[in-house]
Parts: C-alpha cells; structure tokens; sequence
C-alpha cells in the first residue's frame, strides 16, 4: 500500500488518509439521496437512480483513487442535475431517456478533448493570478454550502420579486397550484438575513460549528470527521438526527435493483437516441444543450483541480509543466480528468447526470488527504451504503455543514497570493472567486473572471497578451449564456 500510493513521498499515512476519506464522504453523502429527488422529478424511478449515483459515484472515485492516485471524489454534478430536469427536459421538452443520451454523449466529448490535450490547454491558459482566485472562490463556495446547508440565513421576497413557480412564469393572481409548489425562482430583490436560532438544526449546527472550530484549534487528529460524528450524536436529543430512517424499507437494495432495469441503458433504446436522433430539426438544439453540459462539467472540474490541487501540492509543478509536454495519459492530472469523463460516460449507461469532481473532496484535502488512498476510501463508503444506506441517511446536513465552513476558511488563504493594489489582477480576480459562491457555480465563476479579465487586458491595450483559449472560452460562455437566456 505504501509503494502504490507513495504515502510518504506525498507526506501523508494509512491513517490520515482513511480519515480524509471518511470525512470526503460525510460531506458529499447528500449527493445519493438530492440527486434522486432531483431526477425523479423527470420520471424516473428514485431508487434506480439511487443505485446508478452509487455506481458512477464509485466507479469515477476509484478511478481518481487507482488510476491517478489523487484524493478528489465524483459525482453527479448538483447544478448539472437540476440542468437536467428544469432545462432540458421540462423547459426544452426532452424525454429523462433523450437527456440520458445528450449525457453520454458529454461523456464521450470530455474523453476525446482530455486525450487530445483541450482540456489541459484550458488549464495552462488560466493566468496565475486568476488561478489563485479560483482556489479562493472555491473556498467561498464550500462555505456558502456550509452556511446554507447548516440554516443560518432566510431569505425573504416580495410577490414583485418573484419570477417563477414550479418552472412557470408568476402570475400574481394565481393562487391554487396543481400538485403544491415545488420551486420558486426570484429576482435580485430577495433579502438575505440571519435566523434567530430557534430552529434545532441551525442551533444544532451552530453548536457543532463551535465544536469543531476548538478541535481545529487545537489541532486534533481527525478533527472534521470527530465533529462529524459528534454534531449527529447531539442532533439526537434535538430531533434533527432522523433515526427512523434505519427501519425505512424503501432504501433497501432489493428495490434498487429492481428498479435499475428501467434506466440502465435507456440512453441506448427507442426512446434514448432513437428518439433523439429522428427529428434532424432539433439536431441543433441537442448540440447546444451537449455543449452547455460539457461547458459547465469541464470547468467544475478544471477549477476543483486548480483550485485546491496548487495550493496543496498534490499537482506539483512538475505536473503542470508536464502538461505542455506529456502525449496521452501519462501525468497526474490527464490521469484525473480522463477519470472524470469515464464517470460521467458511466453514469449516463446506468442513469444519472453528468459526473464531475466534487468541490467537498477539499474536506478531506483538508483533513491530510493526498493520494489516492482517501479516493479509495471514500469510494469504498459510497459501496457501503448501497448495503447501509439508512446509516448513512441518519448524518444530518447540519453535522457535515460545519467541516464545508472550515474548509472554505482554510481555502481562502490563496487570495493572499493576488496583488489586490494593481486593478488588473484585482477585477477579474474578485468576479471569479465572488461569483463562485453568488452563483452557486465553479463555471459560472470561472466565466465571470474571463470576460471581465479580457476587458480589463482590452481597456489596457493588452488584448493581444490574452491567450487565444481565454479568448476562445470566454467566447463560448457567452454563447451559451445567451442560449440559456433564449430557451
């Protein structure tokens, strides 16, 4: 084990890497209960895509684990899951089993450009500065995850605010809604504020926050994952910590696997890209819906992996100049996006939405985790709990809440690399790493520090300084903003 995953080169043991795993898992064990209630909502079967988030969840971690030896864990993308069902097949009218197919074939794009070096020139046309930025985004990300999942804002709107319910245009005089209400969209007006505590799972997780912030302190082994489970252990007397979902028959395995039939290999089928495939009108808006996935899926990744791979060595330089050179899949990061496209391939076969690198993996990062030990681990958990997923149901998003804040505190550390007095760095760098956490996106961030970087290089007469792949995807994001502003 020490000769596969080089543990002391990399400064690390069995120890803390199992820790780290652990603790990657606890915060993005959520995925395997949102994403079914996100999907289900198109038709399909809740706990055949249960079952399939596990299986691309473990097949894409182990990969990470094994292949690249790096301790980032997969997922289906949130974000490209509720692009999925609120975009592609309510707003554009696609079937779950066309949107399956449109998924795999995102797939097999990121493999084609990840061996023919596009994703890596994504990665060395990033300016230094902004690649310092991205790490600190991603810190303000994770903790804006943290804060929200723990309960500690409202939100208040006005009924002029208020854009759409259920997918639909707000009309002020409706007052009755079909089947409840499911979604509510506003605009800018919402008004954010800070909750009173009466609420037992914010006082819960203000509690385990307080809890874990002394045990980081102090510096305690295993602090994250001991607060963790701590923070469950009190949410018992609390009411937050839901035991009865251990005797919940409908997460058992038996009903997953019944289940699955009805997505494995729908993409494949009459009503997967045989039906996406009949009508050649729609060919140009299944490429542009391909593209809008593969945008957002590419840049999640690229910018979980700057973000938290530069700042703690598990990409050293040696691998990034490696990038300019290497042919095929040779170096640490080929290796890790290659494990990324392969999921989301893997995932659309057995029924789920794009797989992409999970931002929460900076838990683990955060706990020591630097090989693909932590990968294993956390993917051998996620197999667990096909088998015991009421167990896993039981940690509340409040225990896990106050290791995303941590992390996101630990993370920010990168905006000291960033000269903030010269205007050139500071614009694009405060719209990339602000707009991460804003608009709830790694993409949508990365978006912002392009365009806004291309106008300040323009505005300073240095347009032509600008790498033409920063031109290029800039470009592209533009493109699709004003295709997801048209559908």
């Amino acid at each position: 084990m020490e000769k596969f995953f080089q543990l002391k080169e990399n400064g690390t043991s069995v120890a803390t890497e199992v820790m780290a795993g652990l603790t990657t898992f606890f915060a993005m064990s959520y995925i395997i209960f949102v994403n079914p209630a996100i999907l289900s909502l198109t038709g399909m079967p809740s706990q055949a895509v249960f079952l399939s988030t596990i299986i691309a969840t473990v097949v894409g971690t182990l990969i990470m684990g094994l292949f690249a030896n790096v301790p980032y864990a997969q997922a289906p993308g949130m974000g490209l899951n509720a692009f999925f069902t609120y975009t592609v097949v309510f707003a554009l009218g696609f079937s779950w089993q066309e949107a399956l197919a449109m998924v795999f074939l995102c797939g097999i794009i990121n493999i084609i450009i990840t061996v023919t070096k596009v994703r890596k020139m994504l990665i060395r046309s990033i300016p230094t500065s902004l690649q310092h930025a991205i790490g600190g985004g991603i810190g303000i990300f994770i903790a804006y995850i943290g804060i929200k999942n723990a309960g500690f804002l409202e939100f208040t709107t006005e009924t002029n605010n208020i854009v759409a319910i259920n997918n639909t245009p707000f009309d002020p005089s409706t007052s009755n809604f079909e089947g409840g209400i499911s979604s509510i969209v506003t605009d800018g007006g919402i008004i954010p504020a800070l909750v009173n505590f009466t609420n037992p799972v914010a006082l819960l997780a203000l509690l385990g926050l307080a809890l874990t912030i002394i045990l980081v302190i102090k510096k305690v082994k295993g602090a994250i994952l001991i607060g963790i489970i701590s923070t469950t252990l009190m949410g018992i007397p609390l009411g937050v910590t839901n035991l009865a979902a251990l005797s919940n028959p409908a997460n058992s395995l038996s009903s997953s696997i019944s289940e699955l039939g009805t997505t494995f290999g729908a993409a494949f089928g009459s009503e997967g890209f045989g039906s996406l495939l009949s009508t050649p009108s729609q060919y140009p808006l299944i490429l542009m819906t391909i593209f809008a996935f593969s945008l957002t899926d590419i840049f999640d990744t690229v910018g979980t992996f700057i973000g938290t791979g530069r700042k703690t060595g598990i990409f050293s330089a040696e691998d990034e100049a490696a990038l300019d050179n290497s042919t095929g899949i040779k170096t640490k990061m080929d290796k890790a996006l290659f494990a990324d496209a392969i999921a989301t391939t893997t995932g659309a076969i057995f029924g789920t939405s794009n797989v992409t690198t999970y931002v929460e993996s900076a838990a683990g990062i955060g706990m020591g985790g630097r090989t693909g030990l932590t990968s294993v681990v956390t993917a051998g958990m996620f197999m667990l709990t096909a088998l015991f997923s009421p167990i896993v149901s039981v940690v509340p998003t409040a225990a896990t809440a106050p290791a995303l804040i941590l992390v996101g505190i630990m993370m920010l550390s990168s905006f000291t690399e960033i000269n903030w007095d010269d205007l050139e760095e500071a614009i694009p760098a405060f719209f990339a790493s602000v707009f991460m956490g804003l608009a709830y996106s790694i993409s949508y961030g990365i978006a912002a520090g392009f365009i806004s970087y291309i106008i300040v290089k323009s505005v300073k007469g240095k347009a032509k300084k600008v790498h033409p792949v920063v031109w290029v995807t800039a470009s592209l994001f533009i493109i699709n903003f004003a295709i997801l502003a048209l559908i």
